[in-house]
Order: structure tokens, then sequence, then C-alpha cells
């Protein structure tokens, strides 16, 4: 019987979805099912959920609530963690505040000044999640849903004694089948291997039969004025490799579309998007609240969560390939060692095992050295308690430099501390 942990389970739609999947794989429907938030309320109503699910399908499976999380993870099998330190707040000074500086940005939860102040609240939280789970479930595995992925499992293992923590995310799988999709072959018969950082990783080999299909996907590309209109694309037609991340997602990591009118017009990218969605999610907590009081449930589907896929893998033996962020430990051998990376990882009884790599094409490579340097001075301030470094962070981050000043950077980032007050660092706010 696995005692699986959700910290964050108040994230009522999140939850959902995992759950489906952990009630419905074969295997997983005894599991002790332990839901952890710091919001009394929202972690009731996730406990109703659960419980109405379990029910509903006649499980052995039991479900748990606790507002305290070193109680929550004690004997933990695993841990899924969903945070989003600040909510919806938190997340509305990372837009409006760069905003009044003309920094435009789109989700801004991976890089940029929206994923650096992400990470400045989130990691201090993760270090203690991890301190927590060195001492009452040493054995546990953390799987990480929490963006900026290069920034929280790293603070994770470089932070605390704990390191047994893997990032997931889904845009290798979509990526994978959109390419599927557009040069017209079955996603399962097309030979993948795409690695790089999380949210910049790239398709490195994309074949059929021993036929190169990236040929095929220039042709189709080529032929599409529409799809020639997204960022995505154009980064594929300049660095020869195909992007994992959305348009509006990539473009905000690179120093060449948000601050020209231009390119924002041309490419459709939609600034700001990411408020208008988590305004959504307050919405659809709602609904859950409403449906659940009313007794009328909720809707059990399974959505292939790549937590509950590790999990039934590990407990079953069923061999799956995902892709996970882990330290990098020369998987990668032209990033650095101590960067966390997005690879291959078989995952069987024996746990998740990541692939080696090897060299990146250098431009790749390059890319993604850029995107590290923002992660690790990120990482660095928050662990260290240097406001120094998120300074350099911003300074050197890819959109923010080719928007403002040094001292309009530095003017942003004194704002954004004052903003998030004490939810950052003791030493970043001094």
């Amino acid at each position: 019987m696995a005692r699986i942990v959700f910290i964050g389970a108040g994230s009522v739609e999140f939850t959902k979805n995992v759950l489906s999947d952990v009630l419905t794989l074969p295997g997983l429907g005894d599991s002790t099912l332990v839901l952890h938030d710091i919001d009394a309320e929202r972690l009731a109503t996730a406990e109703a959920m659960a419980n109405w699910m379990i029910e509903h399908l006649g499980l052995p499976a039991k479900a748990e609530a606790y507002t305290d999380r070193r109680r929550a993870v004690d004997g933990a099998d695993y841990v899924i963690n969903e945070i989003a330190v600040g909510g919806h707040a938190a997340t509305t000074i990372d837009f409006e505040v760069p905003a009044r500086y003309g920094l435009r940005q789109t989700i801004g939860d991976t890089l940029g000044v929206g994923g650096i102040f992400r990470a400045l609240r989130t990691i201090p939280v993760m270090v203690a999640l991890g301190n927590d789970l060195a001492e009452v479930a040493p054995d546990a595995l953390l799987l990480n849903y929490t963006n900026p992925m290069s920034m929280v499992p790293r603070a994770v293992y470089e932070g605390t004694a704990f390191r047994n923590v893997v990032g997931i995310c889904h845009s290798v799988r979509d990526t994978q089948a959109r390419l599927a999709e557009l040069v017209g072959v079955p996603e399962e018969e097309i030979g993948f291997v795409t690695a790089g950082v999380n949210h910049q990783a790239f398709v490195l080999r994309f074949t059929h039969g021993g036929e190169d299909l990236y040929p095929r996907l220039a042709a189709v590309v080529e032929a599409d004025p529409e799809l020639r209109r997204t960022v995505r694309a154009e980064v594929y037609r300049r660095f020869g490799h195909f992007p994992t991340e959305s348009s509006e997602h990539g473009s905000e990591y690179l120093p060449w579309f948000l601050h020209h009118d231009d390119q924002v017009e041309h490419f459709r990218v939609p600034v700001g998007i990411y408020l208008e969605w988590s305004a959504e999610n307050l919405d659809s907590y709602d609904d859950t609240k409403r449906r659940l009081a009313a007794g009328e449930g909720v809707e059990i589907e399974p959505a292939s969560e790549l937590a509950s896929e590790i999990i039934h893998s590990i407990e079953t033996g069923t061999r799956r390939v995902v892709h996970g962020n882990v330290r990098n430990d020369g998987l990668i051998t032209n990033l650095p060692a101590d960067a966390c990376v997005e690879v291959p990882c078989l995952v069987d009884r024996a746990g998740v095992q990541p692939t080696r790599i090897g060299e990146l094409p250098p431009q790749l490579a390059a890319l993604n050295r850029t995107f590290l340097n923002v992660s690790e001075l990120t990482v660095r301030a928050a662990l260290e308690g240097r406001r120094d470094h998120v300074y350099h962070a911003a300074m050197l981050d890819p959109n923010t430099s080719a928007t403002l000043t040094l001292a309009q950077i530095h003017d942003l980032v004194d704002d954004m501390i004052e903003a998030h007050g004490a939810s950052l660092p003791e030493g970043v706010r001094r």
C-alpha cells in the first residue's frame, strides 16, 4: 500500500486529475492519499473530493488531511508537490510591477522577473519540505510540478540533505505529440530523443523507420504561413531543432520578441495571458466546492499525469519512459554538472533512472546556459540570502536585459522585493 502525499492539495483541479489516475490505475486503488495545504478551507474541499471519489469507485483507499506539513509527510513513499506560494495575489504582483516599467511577460513562472520572484517565494518552502523529508521520510520520492522547474528541484538538492527529487512537466510529451501530428506519423512509431532544460529542451532525434523526419517537418512549416507565425517555429528555423515550449511561453526566455511591437504582433504573442488563466482557476475552485457541497461530486477522468504514472511504474514494475528534471551530473556534458536538466528517464521498480545524453548541439547548449545563468543566480540568492544575486539574475535575464537599462532593472527589483515583502527570504529583503 503506497502512502502518497499531495503538497498544495488545495489546487483542487490539479489534485482531481492526479487522484483520478491513482484511483483508476491497477494496483494503486488501496493507497493512502494524504492531503496537505495551509489553507484549511481549500484542504477541506480537497478531502471531500478525495473521499467522494474513493466512495464512488468503491475502493479500499483512504484519505487523510493535515494542515501540518511535517505530519503529512511522515512515512511517505511519494510526495507530489504542486504549491503556488502567494497564489493569484502574488502572480498579479509579478505582472503588474514589471508592466509599470514597460517589461512584457506572458506566463512569468519560469524565467524573467516573474520566474525569479516566484522562485524566491517558493524556495524557502521547498527547503523546509526537503528538511522534513530528510528527517521523517528519507526514502520518499519527491515529484515536483511547481515552476520554475530549473530552480525548485535544484534548491532542494543543493539546500537540503534530501536528494531524491524529480521535476515533472508535460511539455516534452505534448511537443512530441504535436510533431507527430504535423508530419502525419503515429507518435508511437517515431523515435524521439529530447533533452535540455525544462521549457527550453529540444527534439534532438526525430526519426521513423530510419528516416530523419526533420526535412519533412521543414517542408510542413515552409508550406504553412500560420505555423511560421509562431515563436517555436521561428526558433526551430533559426536553431535547427524544435523547442519543447509553447510559443507564448518560450517567447519570454529570449531577447528577440517581447521587446518589439512588430514581433509581438507578427508572432501573436499573448502578453499577460497567465493572469487570465490564474483568474479562471479561481472560478474552477468555486465550482468544485459548490458541486461537492451539493452532493454532485466531480468527474473522474484519468489524465495520464506523470506523477501517477511514475508511481504506478515503481509500484508495479510497469516500464515507462518519462522526461524528468534531475541534477545533471554529466548527463548533458556541455551544461553545468550542478544544473537541473530535463532528460528521458526509464521508470520501473528500480525507480527513476535518467538517460545520459552527451553533448547537445553547441547552439542549443549556448541557449540553455543563458537560461541556466538566471536559474543559478536565483537559487544562490534564495539559499544564501543574497539580494545582490537577485539584481544579477534580473540583469542577465534575456528578455529583461533586452528591454530595460541596468538602472531600471535595479529599481524594478527593489520594487518587487518591497511588494512581495515577507514571502521572500530574509537576506533578500535586507
